[in-house]
């Protein structure tokens, strides 16, 4: 073999040398693309995410509502009264306090009667008698009953200035209640007001003050 045709032949091996280094890249490259998309190549696809919910809180629980309060009175004892002692309150005022009516009413247990007044609670007893008199003629009352509980509030008028009477026109009032049978309006005379309870039995009692606007209360056992 001649120089010349080693030359060829190198030639020949060289380009199929420089050919193969060309191609091989590009197998590479191609087995890198293809290697890719079996991998799950392309764009990463995001799964959606979760749709997003309102946090969920109890609704608030409102507080209790306070207690209300006790009505404002003076002296009041619950239950049915169980003691008959007698009873006096001594109290000052600068003018005769007005007696503007007389209400009673059963409850359970008491029968209760009102005195209403106009102006302060004056001086009062409650006291047991053996019937009702006149105030200034001390003439007896007739009223049947068993036993006799008399009201005395002083200093205090029934009447107006000009002598009309505020409470008391008629001197017996039928209650008919079950224990107090009666009203009566024992007097009015020298700012010494009487009313008298006919009860059907003696029974125990008690007698306490309320305001707004003021009034004597008296309850009585059944």
């Amino acid at each position: 073999m001649d120089s010349s045709s080693l030359r060829a032949g190198r030639s020949r091996g060289d380009g199929v040398a420089r050919r193969m280094s060309v191609i091989r890249p590009a197998g590479c490259v191609l087995a890198t693309a293809l290697l890719l998309v079996a991998c799950g190549g392309g764009p990463a696809q995001r799964s959606p995410a979760p749709p997003q919910t309102a946090p969920t809180t109890a609704p608030p629980v409102p507080a209790p509502l306070p207690s209300a309060a006790p009505t404002g009175t003076r002296g009041t004892v619950p239950g049915v009264p169980m003691t008959d002692k007698e009873i006096e309150v001594k109290r000052r005022t600068e003018n005769p306090s007005l007696i503007t009516g007389v209400r009673y009413a059963g409850h359970p247990g008491f029968d209760r009667v009102v005195v209403d007044l106009k102006g302060a609670v004056p001086g009062y007893s409650v006291r047991w008698v053996d019937g009702f008199v006149q105030d200034g003629s001390g003439k007896a009352i007739a009223v049947n009953g068993g036993a006799y509980l008399q009201i005395t509030l002083t200093p205090a008028n029934a009447h107006t200035e000009a002598g009309d009477p505020t409470w008391g026109e008629e001197r017996v009032y039928s209650a008919g209640l079950t224990n107090v049978r009666h009203v009566v309006a024992t007097g009015d005379f020298e700012a010494v007001v009487g009313i008298g309870l006919a009860l059907s039995r003696r029974a125990g009692f008690r007698a306490f003050v309320q305001s707004a606007p003021d009034r004597l209360v008296v309850d009585v056992a059944h």
